[in-house]
């Protein structure tokens, strides 16, 4: 039968499930509490509205018939959209509310691993007392990460002799609104994340990439949402080996089997260390970048997928050009402490020259496409090695002005990759 496809989510990320769907007989619909110009593009039909909402979602599903639907954010499987659109007979590409704590619940997230004894689990606790938290960082020998234990749109974390100091950490805890936080032993090393496709128990597993949280190049300044990742022609990165690559796939593939009846993308951070593998944390969704670095290169049809999932199938083997990718976004000024908006916008598709354009958060008016306070479009090249993507994306971004727009040109370029490469070798005393 004919697939009418929902996406739910209005940024970049579901801006490249939206072209990848495209490229299939599907016919789409979306709906955001933004509206995306490249979006509503691809799009049959785009309504804006409250994605956390299930009501409004639901009913928007029922209004175009759909057959199938794909959650972007991770606040709309927090509320529950998935639970609904399922009740609705809309099978939902994506974790139901309890399913979805692995990533919402970073509390649970660390009982769940312990429990099932998940490998690549660092030392943690987990505290709804502030001062007791405050006081095993006093206690603890070693520096910690502190996570609230709720979304902060990848923005809530800091790190102990990395961000701040622990006088940092307890003031930063004590001064927070936050009901409960997990303190965990700090993981040095590289950070990069695979991303899965599971449901009915199985699992189908995406290249490597490495997103950019730090605001400014060089890895200075706050943590963001991410600037940008690069991925490799092969599945693992450079810093690391096909086995190390395997190692982490092993950890995802424990985790669905621990994860009854989980369906959607179960999205692994990890960091690479001297110890191995260790599991920053999960993810319920596709990440964002990392979506644009992925769906690109993927060439089995991702429509497949859902319908196979749907219909309790084998999930397809997945198949990806043997190319690598970067992508650069470009955020409004003072991003993310103290964003300006209103800056025009004046990339399109065709000034983005080879490199593929995603829209994020944009504010389409009569007069043009304008920046709003979060990240406002991301630019990908896609080429036989990362420093080629990275050519074609940096001609795209630099085409596209720094007006009221900020960059960090330096993600995917040789010098950044080969210091990530050289981290690796120093710690392993090469």
């Amino acid at each position: 039968m004919e697939e009418t496809v929902l996406l739910v989510g209005g940024g970049g990320r579901e801006h490249a499930i939206a072209r990848a769907l495209s490229e299939s007989a599907a016919t789409l619909y979306a709906c955001a509490g933004n509206r995306n110009p490249g979006i509503a593009r691809l799009a049959e039909g785009f309504e804006t509205l409250d994605t956390t909402n299930p009501t409004a979602v639901r009913s928007y599903a029922d209004d175009v018939d759909a057959t199938l639907a794909v959650i972007g954010p991770e606040a709309a499987l927090a509320a529950g959209v998935a639970d609904a659109l399922d009740e609705a007979g809309v099978y939902t590409f994506g974790p139901q509310e309890d399913a979805a704590r692995i990533e919402t619940d970073k509390a649970f997230q660390r009982r769940f691993m312990k429990q099932h004894e998940i490998p690549g689990c660092p030392d943690f606790e987990t505290f709804d007392d502030m001062e007791a938290a405050c006081e095993y960082i006093d206690d603890y020998d070693g520096d910690l990460a502190v996570k609230p234990a709720g979304l902060t749109g990848g923005k809530g974390v800091r790190v102990i002799g990395d961000q701040c100091t622990a006088e940092e950490a307890k003031e930063y805890i004590r001064d927070s609104d936050y009901d409960r936080i997990v303190l965990e032993e700090r993981l040095v090393g590289e950070e990069f994340t695979i991303q899965g496709f599971v449901a009915n128990g199985q699992l189908r597993v995406t290249p490597a990439v490495q997103d950019h949280k730090r605001a400014y190049e060089g890895d200075e300044g706050p943590n963001t949402g991410g600037m940008g990742a690069y991925s490799d022609a092969a599945l693992q990165l450079p810093f690391m080996s096909e086995s190390e690559y395997n190692d982490a796939v092993d950890v995802l593939r424990e985790t669905v089997d621990a994860l009854d009846g989980y369906k959607g993308v179960l999205y692994g951070q990890f960091m690479l260390t001297t110890d191995g593998i260790k599991v920053v944390e999960f993810n319920a969704r596709f990440g964002d970048p990392e979506a644009m670095n992925t769906l690109p290169v993927l060439g089995t049809n991702f429509l497949d997928v859902l319908v196979a999932a749907r219909e309790e199938e084998s999930l397809p083997q997945l198949s990806f050009q043997r190319q690598a990718t970067v992508c650069k976004y470009a955020v409004p000024d003072g991003y993310p402490t103290d964003p300006q908006s209103g800056a025009e916008v004046t990339i399109d598709e065709e000034s983005a020259g080879e490199a593929l354009l995603y829209y994020a958060s944009v504010d389409e008016r009569d007069d043009g496409i304008y920046t709003t306070t979060s990240r406002s479009f991301a630019v990908v090249g896609v080429a036989d090695s990362i420093t080629e993507a990275e050519e074609i994306a940096e001609e795209a971004i630099s085409a596209a002005g720094e007006e009221g727009l900020r960059v960090r040109h330096d993600i995917g370029k040789p010098d950044l990759v080969q210091q990530r490469i050289d981290h690796m070798a120093e710690l392993r005393g090469e």
